[in-house]
């Protein structure tokens, strides 16, 4: 029997595109994306799609198409779980900040809360999806509970892991390179893989869905991940020392990246970076190597992340010791915010580092993001707690436009590759800005020889 009714616990970065576009895709199939974040939820439910709480190029068109005829946003969970033949789990797995593991482990207490709400709620059998990133055998887990708290309801559970680069993820999931699916090797747990490959079979070819055991495809996730933050930590080590010996790190990169071995994706150099996913997904790599005794293995993942916050503070180190070590009462301008560009979200960007660094040297920071709001942006720096909020608010200031940002600034740090930067009048720019006029193109997307003609002195990644 086909699956008609669909929930999704989780309204956030993984679960509202991937429910539009299963909706878009199965008109048969009934929806619910559930959240007790009633704002959240208001926002996905805004009568301008425009408006929905994710930006993401095409997902507002998609959800405009389907909301309220096979799509709904809910804070009514129980109804949501009682309806559901399919149950995703699509909740945040932080970092644990407390307690064993604390720095490296996820959190898994939203994941075990939602178990056991399906366990008290379901009345009949359903498949359960883990679609948020986990560490390895948290179906165990999550199958314990289901299976000792419930009503004596029957639960398959399976592995589903989301591949989504934020900007792209409409696309990513639209046309995917693959869908991976584990589920348990019994007569039932292959009858509940193939109720989910059927239902992205109808957009996805058959050879491009890959089902595995369980273990298998919660590794999976966590080790592309690595792999990828991998390449960008190995690049951005090659640009410091492209810096010291006169080479161009992007005369590097494609070099290497002509290599059919190797591949040009995922070398670009930068200041380093962000997201919800990489630096997480490694932290908990590291902490399950280390709970295994594979201490060498841990060493080895755990420098990806190390390498990656060294790029960050070098970044910031070099605007304070080009403008003559002293940043003090400077008004730095920040051009983005976003930890990449084409999204809204924020998680681990490279701008807050580097912002928080600064202002631990009294910089005053100018911001401007076309997609990240001041509230965002203050709050990202209150949760570090490396100052008062009213510092943060002192040092911090956010702008409507870019220029206004740049006006008077004595350096402009280029902090997300949002694609307007290089539509900008530079000339305007450079005009209004304190003189020498400083650029530090964080991501290496102006035309180096371009800023120089036109006054500004131009330092980029890599060379």
């Amino acid at each position: 029997m086909e699956i008609t009714k669909i929930c999704c616990i989780g309204a956030g970065y993984v679960g509202g595109p991937t429910m539009a576009i299963i909706a878009q895709k199965c008109p048969n199939i009934k929806v619910t994306v559930v959240d007790l974040n009633e704002d959240r939820i208001a926002a996905w439910n805004d009568p301008n799609v425009e408006n929905i709480p994710i930006y993401e190029p095409g997902l507002s068109a998609i959800v405009g198409e389907a909301r309220n005829r096979n799509l709904f946003f809910s804070t009514d969970v129980d109804t949501a779980i009682d309806e559901a033949e399919m149950i995703f789990i699509s909740v945040n797995t932080p970092t644990k900040t407390y307690g064993a593991g604390k720095g490296m482990a996820s959190d898994l207490k939203y994941i075990e809360l939602c178990a056991r709400q399906i366990a008290k709620i379901a009345k009949n059998d359903k498949i359960v999806v883990e679609k948020s990133t986990l560490p390895v055998r948290t179906a165990e887990a999550i199958k314990s509970i289901l299976d000792n708290t419930g009503n004596g309801v029957k639960f398959q559970i399976l592995s589903n892991p989301e591949f989504l680069a934020e900007g792209t993820a409409v696309a990513d999931l639209l046309n995917p390179d693959r869908v991976l699916i584990g589920g348990d090797p019994s007569v039932e747990g292959k009858i509940a893989i193939q109720k989910l490959v059927d239902i992205y079979s109808k957009w996805v070819p058959k050879q491009q869905i890959l089902t595995t055991n369980l273990w298998s495809s919660e590794l999976s996730k966590l080790a592309a991940n690595a792999f990828l933050a991998q390449r960008i930590s190995s690049i951005n080590a090659m640009s410091e020392l492209c810096e010291k010996t006169g080479a161009n790190v992007n005369e590097v990169a494609k070099a290497i990246g002509m290599d059919s071995r190797i591949g040009p994706k995922f070398l670009k150099a930068s200041v380093g970076f962000g997201g919800s996913c990489f630096q997480k997904d490694i932290l908990n790599l590291v902490y399950i190597a280390k709970s295994f005794g594979l201490n060498e293995v841990a060493d080895y993942w755990e420098q990806v992340i190390i390498l990656n916050d060294h790029q960050k503070n070098r970044f910031a180190k070099s605007i304070i010791t080009t403008l003559y070590n002293t940043i003090s009462g400077k008004k730095i301008a920040f051009l983005g915010w976003a930890f990449k560009k084409d999204t809204n979200d924020t998680r681990e960007s490279a701008a807050i580092y580097v912002a928080d660094y600064l202002l631990k040297e009294e910089a005053n920071i100018a911001v401007f993001d076309p997609k990240v709001s001041e509230n965002k942006i203050l709050a990202d720096l209150d949760y570090l707690e490396s100052r008062k909020p009213e510092l943060n608010r002192k040092g911090i200031s956010v702008f409507e436009d870019s220029y206004s940002a740049c006006k008077n600034a004595h350096a402009i740090a280029i902090l997300t590759e949002w694609d307007e930067f290089n539509t900008y009048d530079w000339h305007k720019i450079y005009d209004n800005m304190q003189k020498p006029a400083f650029i530090f193109d964080g991501r290496n997307i102006l035309d180096p020889k371009k800023m120089t003609d036109i006054g500004f002195v131009y330092k980029c990644i890599g060379s």
